[in-house]
């Protein structure tokens, strides 16, 4: 992962978010920026339903950029977010569903 984002940034220029939804044991990402690397540890949620979810992470990291947030804040909420969307466990249709984009109006979360 860090080599990945270390070439893609080099090449590109920017930030870099690796994601790690795909790792077996968590669901740790790696931003990549101006050199330094940043973890960020989560649990992963075994659930089949996992369709979407890096338009989610994408799209709720650029909300919060856009609500004035640091990149830093932008990534940790976004990943708070879609860690519980995965963790309501929404079972829709076959295959690979959908996150429960609106766990949080039926939670306390």
């Amino acid at each position: 992962m860090a080599a990945a984002a270390k070439k893609i940034a080099e090449n590109l220029g920017g930030a870099v978010l690796v994601k790690g939804g795909h790792l077996v044991n968590d669901a740790t990402d790696l931003l990549y920026e101006k050199g330094r690397k940043h973890w960020y540890i989560s649990k992963r949620i075994n659930n089949p339903n996992t369709h979407g979810t890096g338009c989610t992470l994408s799209s709720a990291i650029a909300c919060n950029l856009a609500s004035g947030k640091s990149l830093d804040v932008s990534i940790r909420n976004a990943k708070k977010y879609l860690t519980g969307a995965l963790a309501a466990m929404l079972d829709l249709g076959k295959g690979s569903g959908p996150l429960d984009h609106t766990y949080r109006l039926t939670t306390s979360t």
